[in-house]
C-alpha cells in the first residue's frame, strides 16, 4: 500500500492546506480545507481505511506530538481498482463515510476547544518556528471501528489493534 500526496513546486504541502491559507480556506483562524489523497494498492479484503495526520517536529514547541486529523471507517469499498481517492476539502465534506476523532486543538493545554468543527476535522499545519515535517499514516483493516465522532486517538488505536491489513506513511514538509 502507498500514499500519494500532490506537493507545491517547492516540495511542500500547497499553501491553500495550511498556514499560509487565504482566508476562505481557515476556520477559527485554523486551516480546516484537507488536500486530495490517493492510497493506492490496497488489499482486497480491506473492509475500511483509517487516517493519522501528526506533526512530531512540535514536540520541542508544544512538549508533544500535534495530532492534526484521525479519520476512520473510509469505506475500502469505493476504491477503484485498489485506489481511493479522497476529495480536496474530504475532512469539511465528510466524505467516504469518514468519521473524525478529536485532534490537538482540543487539548485543554490549549485552549480546550468544544468545537467539532475545529475539533473533529482536518487542522492543517501552522509550524511557528521552522518547516515541520508532518506524517500522514493510512491502515487498511479487516472492519469498520464502530467509533463516534469525536473519538479520541487511542480509541481508534485500541480498535485497530489486531486489525490492520496493511499500512503507509508519507511524510509532508509545510513551511512556517
Amino acid at each position: 500500500m502507498d500514499i500519494r500526496v500532490e506537493l507545491d513546486e517547492r516540495g511542500l504541502i500547497p499553501d491553500r492546506f495550511a498556514k499560509h491559507a487565504d482566508a476562505k480556506y481557515l476556520y477559527a483562524n485554523t486551516p480546516t480545507r484537507s488536500f486530495p489523497i490517493e492510497i493506492v494498492d490496497i488489499p482486497n479484503e480491506a473492509k475500511s481505511i483509517a487516517l493519522t495526520f501528526f506533526d512530531y517536529d512540535s514536540i520541542p514547541v508544544c512538549g508533544f506530538a500535534w495530532i492534526h486529523w484521525a479519520v476512520c471507517g473510509i469505506d475500502a469499498g469505493e476504491a477503484k481498482d485498489g485506489v481511493l481517492k479522497l476529495p480536496e476539502d474530504a475532512s469539511n465534506r465528510q466524505s467516504l463515510g469518514m468519521v473524525q476523532g478529536r485532534n490537538s486543538s482540543a487539548s485543554r493545554l490549549f485552549g480546550g476547544s468544544t468545537d467539532p468543527l475545529l475539533t473533529c476535522r482536518y487542522n492543517g499545519p501552522q509550524p511557528p518556528d521552522k518547516t515541520h515535517v508532518y506524517t500522514l499514516r493510512a491502515y487498511a483493516l479487516d472492519f469498520a471501528p464502530q467509533l463516534e465522532e469525536g473519538f479520541w486517538l487511542n480509541e481508534l488505536m485500541a480498535a485497530m489493534r489486531g486489525r490492520i491489513i496493511a499500512r503507509a506513511e508519507k511524510n509532508l514538509p509545510a513551511r512556517a
